[in-house]
């Protein structure tokens, strides 16, 4: 450092020289750092001394918020911020001879970046990371925090809907390096949710992180990646009680028609109506979900298929009954209706008798 510069330093660390002069010295070393370090520099080369050993690169996710849950094509959307971090061996400076600057901010496209993307992402734009700045220091370490709205397929089971919990996974990985060229490690064991923004939803239980070395069938070299599973609860509190207990309370209704007469008009009104009404909650549950091959349970309760369930066997073994109890009722009545034509003729016949006698004992 320049005698000038070195004294011009002091005086502004001991508070002897205005700010604005001791901006503009920081200013003037921060110009020439920058000048330096990309004069020969070129962003298209992996930053490594000895290009037979692999570079490391730390990755750490944090979940902002969940914009859209399994939606059409089982996905989910998530606001993420990415923070990679790496060492490019060839931007590190001695910050004494640049007026004590240790770190610079400056735009990410000047440097080397990894090409870590969402290998399971399930976006038709294939959106990735924000062009933020990154933090360079001194000693040559990068990081780089980005923001990052994804979508990545996720298979879903809505057989306990409302009551259901998934489990998507986001995977991040290299898209050409593989692991002899680039060792993609995870920074801690789960991903960050002290900025998550509460759904109203989705409870997130967890997001825990784990690290894979995987060998595809394309190539021999191994291919480390890191996986983070996003542990979700349905929050049930709003179908139980604007789906669930109608459909419960509708569904009460339904054997009520059998103890109805035969011969009433409501009987028939009853049925329809409830049936109706069943009708409406089925839709209303398909609205509120996804297309899936599992059913869900208040699906079956709602409209119940032949074949399906047990809400389907007690249904059946009800018409059988009723149907026999029909068919007893209808012989109880033949019988009684004989016995009533037979006593008519008997009481006719008596009548008669009576009658003729008492007239013969008046004659």
């Amino acid at each position: 450092m320049e005698p000038g510069a070195r004294l011009c330093l002091a005086l502004c660390l001991a508070g002897l020289l205005p700010a604005p002069g001791c901006r503009g010295a920081q200013g003037r070393f921060a110009y020439k750092l920058l000048h330096d370090l990309f004069a020969n520099y070129s962003s298209a080369l992996r930053p490594v001394e000895d290009t037979d050993r692999a570079l490391n690169v730390t990755l750490q996710v944090t979940l902002s918020q969940i914009i859209d849950m399994v939606s059409a094509g089982h996905g989910t959307g998530t606001a993420l911020w990415v923070r990679q971090t790496w060492l490019d061996a060839h931007l590190a400076w001695d910050k004494d001879e640049y007026g004590g600057i240790d770190s610079i901010r400056i735009p990410s496209s000047y440097v080397w970046r990894p090409d870590i993307i969402l290998y399971n992402n399930a976006d038709e734009r294939f959106g990735g990371s924000m062009e933020t700045n990154v933090v360079l220091r001194s000693d040559g370490h990068i990081r780089w925090d980005s923001p990052a709205i994804t979508k990545s397929s996720c298979k879903v089971d809505v057989s306990y809907f409302p009551f259901d919990g998934q489990q998507c996974r986001l995977t991040f990985g290299s898209w050409t390096y593989n692991g002899n060229q680039l060792d993609l490690r995870n920074q801690l064991d789960s991903g960050t949710l002290t900025d998550f923004v509460e759904n109203v939803e989705w409870e997130v239980l967890g997001m825990p992180a784990t690290r894979n070395v995987i060998t595809y069938g394309c190539c021999s070299e191994p291919y480390p990646d890191v996986t983070y599973t996003l542990l979700l609860r349905r929050r049930a509190s709003f179908y139980i009680f604007n789906l669930l207990l109608p459909c419960i309370m509708v569904s009460f209704l339904a054997p009520l028609g059998f103890y109805l007469p035969a011969d009433s008009g409501e009987k028939v009104s009853l049925g329809v109506t409830v049936l109706l009404a069943l009708t409406v909650f089925q839709l209303l549950v398909a609205e509120s979900m996804p297309p899936s091959e599992s059913v869900p349970l208040i699906g079956e309760r709602s409209a119940p298929r032949a074949g399906r369930g047990l809400n389907v066997g007690y249904i059946a073994g009800c018409f059988r009954r009723h149907r026999a109890n029909q068919r007893r009722t209808g012989e109880w009545k033949k019988v009684a209706k004989v016995m009533d034509r037979f006593f008519m003729w008997v009481f006719f016949l008596m009548v008669f008798l009576m009658s003729v006698l008492v007239l013969g004992n008046a004659a």
